[in-house]
């Protein structure tokens, strides 16, 4: 117990100094040694909790608290489009609340986090997405008018732009609402409900 605080104090401390490396210096001043030196810690104690940076930030974007699942009520077209809507709206949440700064440094493309092919099973929104997904198509609630893997990768254009809209706005746009809307859109336009 003991052990899994201070791991996780640690953990911490490396994203604080990372958050605030990019805040002041943008994402060209983030280096494992210059996130060490800031946070104080050893090379090893990064490495023994990331496996780069990139996985540093993933992991704080994608580990955000979860929609509880079991709360999910999923019977309807409606009730995926909403339930995928409100995973966004989540996540749009929490990337206001680490900032246009980090989020401006992390939407940035040397960032190979963001590259789909080098996505890791921890990546929470995207996953639950296309989970919902394959559940309300398991159970015969809905068809797509395109294959699951390309209205997964439309959702994540959807959402980079979203979240590139209100960074280049300075956090002017109301992000919560525009990815509601255009996500339910979306979702609507290529969503059927299943017919025998």
């Amino acid at each position: 117990m003991k052990q899994s605080i201070k791991s996780q104090e640690t953990k911490s401390r490396i994203f604080e100094a990372a958050k605030q490396i990019l805040q002041e210096n943008g994402y060209e001043a983030l280096s494992i040694k210059h996130i060490c030196e800031q946070a104080a810690v050893s090379n090893g104690s990064f490495y023994h909790h990331f496996k780069s940076k990139e996985d540093l930030l993933s992991y704080y974007i994608e580990e955000q608290p979860s929609v509880t699942q079991h709360l999910v009520e999923l019977h309807t077209v409606e009730d995926l489009i909403r339930n995928i809507a409100r995973v966004y709206i989540h996540y749009a949440s929490y990337c206001m609340e680490l900032g246009v700064a980090f989020i401006s440094a992390y939407y940035n493309p040397k960032n190979q986090a963001l590259n789909h092919d080098n996505r890791t099973l921890r990546a929470y929104p995207i996953i639950t997405a296309e989970k919902l997904i394959e559940e309300a198509m398991a159970r015969e609630i809905v068809w797509l008018q395109e294959p699951v893997q390309s209205v997964i990768t439309d959702l994540r254009m959807i959402v980079i732009g979203n979240v590139f809209e209100w960074c280049v706005t300075e956090g002017n746009a109301d992000l919560q609402a525009n990815m509601q809307r255009s996500i339910r859109l979306y979702l609507s336009a290529v969503c059927r409900p299943f017919t025998s």
